[in-house]
């Protein structure tokens, strides 16, 4: 199954400005559009969209949210909630599957874009977190093991910058340990390299529909070159599984391979409305953790913030493309890039899963892998990747996930710290940068605390943010991109558990509050007609 899919785009707009209309472009279009919009603006988004997935099933878990929105958004009347979502079958006719469906069916204007009004999602039910002002973070748990997805959105000065961050503690069992995740964006694609279908795992994706009409979505896997188990586990699998309005949907991934697969990249593809999409890994040796959609296919990738007591590191990279991907393997640290000895470069074949074992790779420094092009042109393979890092030994490892993202162009932000266990780490991969972080206020008082940070460039700087003055309760981070080159980022948290240091990590990309919005009504006329 080949197929081109273009991203409607992250994040519902609704603009208040002159023009009225935002105008949203694949990035292969970004030039193009450029020269027909002529001058463009930057505006706030002023509604945003948010998708959680189910925490646990576990009886022994429990689960922490923080909403946060900064300050600094448009307009006075707003707001911002989630509600739960119904939790629907996918081997139910009437729920999950209905069919193969038209694959040329593109949905409804509304469920594509998510034009649902706030009225119709209040029908949920009564919201499960709702934010007060912009600026200070709320809070609330769970301990129930049919805890619900939630949905909502954002509107007004709570849309631009709208973070919630879910993190489950699970005392024992399969998947013991920390498991986190940021709330993400519903879209049309997402990549996750990392997955696996192995004995002794269990991996869910979790398919979550915000809006008010159904989407159809297909799920490709790809394996590794040679095994006739990876062949059986190509692209085709979990064709036309429907997810209805305002519910979710979780597939466990083994169903859909005949045989075993220890690493295998999931593509998931909305071929009509939008989804969110997580997947959450649990192993009954090493833990488990939420594994984020990867940056979209680019010739080159960064991963930011391995650990600095990371015990291994296992890369997994695809190249969705027809061409095979020669790539460089760098390691940016506290002094510089690096090359791991003995994995300098990696040849990636098309349509294939290539891992490595990067053994020895950190060394006490927390690091930030670099993958480029091997040759400088324009015609390089686009590639995604994730990283899966243990810590620990023996019976006490415990694992997490750090997917390639893309970079803080403006302000990314991190809801959920704590007092002790928060790790931030930023990476200046090309040249250096000056970035400010600030800490909210706790969600249970508090002001606020900045710093400026300057990073060298080919490093990564990892180091325990600011916290809030007289701050009590969890709080957020957020990073700013002041000057200089592009910066990535992600945070550990990690708490200590039954002599178990459980720990997950959440890359930091941008949280694009602003929209880029033509300045003319012509050229805007011209958008409209198509």
């Amino acid at each position: 199954m080949n197929r081109t899919v273009l991203s409607v785009g992250a994040v519902t707009v609704a603009l208040a400005a002159v023009t009225g209309v935002a105008a949203l472009t694949a990035p292969g279009e970004a030039a193009s559009s450029a020269e027909s919009l002529g001058t463009a603006a930057r505006k706030p988004v002023e509604r945003s969209t948010l998708v959680c997935p189910s925490p646990s099933t576990s009886d022994v878990a429990e689960t922490t949210y923080e909403a946060f929105t900064p300050k600094g958004g448009p307009g006075k009347k707003g707001g911002a909630a989630l509600y739960p979502a119904e939790r629907a079958d996918p081997e139910d006719p009437a729920d999950g599957k209905d069919g193969k469906g038209d694959k040329d069916d593109k949905g409804s204007e509304e469920g594509a874009g998510g034009e649902e009004t706030a009225e119709k999602e209040k029908g949920n039910g009564k919201p499960f977190l709702s934010l007060s002002s912009p600026g200070t973070p709320v809070a609330a748990e769970t301990d129930d093991p049919e805890a619900p997805a939630l949905t909502g959105t954002a509107d007004g000065p709570f849309a631009p910058g709208w973070t919630v961050q879910q993190t489950t503690t699970v005392a024992a069992g399969a998947g013991r340990g920390l498991q986190g995740t940021s709330c993400s964006v519903p879209d049309t694609s997402f990549w996750f390299p990392g997955a696996s279908t192995a004995e002794g795992r269990q991996d869910y994706v979790h398919l979550t529909n915000p809006d008010s009409t159904p989407a159809v979505v297909d799920l490709e896997l790809y394996g590794k070159e040679g095994e006739e188990k990876a062949e059986q586990a190509g692209q085709g699998s979990g064709e036309g599984i429907t997810v209805p309005p305002h519910a979710t949907v979780p597939v466990l991934l083994s169903t859909l391979t005949p045989e075993p697969v220890t690493n295998v990249t999931l593509h998931v593809v909305a071929r009509s409305g939008r989804v969110g999409a997580q997947v959450q890994s649990s192993d009954r040796k090493l833990g488990g953790d939420w594994l984020a959609p990867a940056a979209d296919p680019g010739p080159g990738q960064v991963l930011p913030g391995i650990p600095e007591d990371a015990t291994a590191v296992r890369l997994s990279v695809l190249a969705p493309g027809g061409a095979d991907a020669d790539l460089k393997v760098q390691l940016a640290g506290k002094s510089g890039r690096i090359s791991p000895a003995g994995h300098e470069s990696l040849h990636v074949k098309a349509g294939m899963v290539t891992t490595v074992d990067l053994k020895g790779l950190i060394k006490g420094e927390a690091g930030s892998l670099v993958l480029s092009p091997a040759e400088d042109g324009e015609d390089a393979p686009d590639v995604v990747a994730a990283a899966r890092v243990l810590r620990g030994k023996g019976s006490k490892q415990e694992t997490a996930f750090v997917p390639a993202t893309v970079p803080v162009q403006k302000r990314a932000t991190a809801a959920g710290n704590t007092a002790r266990g928060t790790t931030l780490a930023l990476a200046a991969p090309e040249g250096g940068a000056k970035v400010r972080v600030t800490a909210s206020p706790g969600s249970g008082g508090g002001s606020a605390k900045s710093t400026t940070v300057t990073l060298k460039a080919h490093t990564t700087k990892a180091f325990t943010p600011p916290r809030p003055a007289d701050g009590k309760g969890g709080y957020a981070v957020t990073v700013e991109r002041l000057s200089g080159g592009p910066v990535y980022a992600s945070r550990t948290l990690e708490r200590e558990q039954s002599g178990v240091s459980g720990f997950t990590v959440q890359t930091l990309p941008d949280d694009r509050s602003t929209v880029a919005v033509p300045e003319s009504a012509q050229d805007l006329s011209v958008l409209n007609d198509d």
